[in-house]
């Protein structure tokens, strides 16, 4: 039985390329990458909109993500990086990779809990939830500056089985990278992984216990479990 699921944010409630397409654009025209020198440290593609497998973008936490950028940046100051990254984050226009409302309100009538773990600052993560009208649906929010650090690391999942009164076991991480599968079995719960992000079913499918096409896709697959 499922009592529980926790979700990435960034590939699985939003589509990443739409989504972070955007923060990455913004991000480099405020520091001036006129020579694509900043694209490539992030490994994003602005003809395509699109990022490499290996893009820091993609699984990274803010500061970490930071602390990649400052070194091409003299005289800019890591605090003022951030405060700009977390603003553009927080300002990112979000596109739901399904329909939020719809899908997390099933899971919910279900009975359901739900938690979100992002490697994004808990401020912006709040407000994509809240803007796509799902931020009452959750029972636990924690971003990578919410005091359990960031994922692969298992301390936010393991956060939201404590706060919940949860079973380690009955709780599914929901991801689009191996970062959310990686902190799933680290926190001893199921791995469910979703190609809405930029890794492939080859990337994820020897790491999770299934992989799904989008989130929309749980409610069958945890029917199918109870059901065995």
């Amino acid at each position: 039985m499922i009592e529980a699921l926790i979700f990435d944010k960034d590939g699985t409630l939003f589509d990443f390329r739409l989504s972070w397409g955007a923060w990455t654009r913004n991000l480099l025209a405020e520091l001036g990458d006129a020579d694509g020198r900043l694209a490539q440290v992030l490994g994003y593609d602005a003809a395509r909109n699109d990022f490499a497998k290996g893009s820091p973008v993609i699984a990274m936490t803010t500061p970490e993500i930071a602390d990649i950028l400052l070194p091409h940046l003299p005289g800019l100051p890591l605090s003022e990086l951030l405060e700009r990254m977390i603003q553009l984050a927080a300002d990112a226009p979000m596109v739901p990779a399904v329909d939020l409302p719809a899908v997390l309100g099933a899971l919910r009538a279900r009975g359901i809990k739900l938690g979100l773990a992002t490697n994004d600052t808990e401020i912006p993560a709040r407000r994509h939830l809240a803007g796509a009208g799902v931020l009452e649906l959750f029972d636990f929010v924690a971003g990578c500056d919410s005091g359990f650090g960031g994922k692969p690391a298992p301390g936010q999942l393991l956060a939201f089985v404590a706060q919940c009164g949860l079973t380690h076991a009955r709780v599914a991480m929901v991801g689009d990278s191996l970062h959310d599968l990686d902190a799933g079995r680290a926190a001893g719960m199921k791995a469910v992984a979703v190609l809405t992000g930029i890794a492939t079913r080859a990337d994820l499918e020897a790491h999770a216990d299934v992989v799904l096409t989008n989130i929309g896709e749980l409610g069958p697959w945890i029917d199918g479990l109870n059901a065995a």
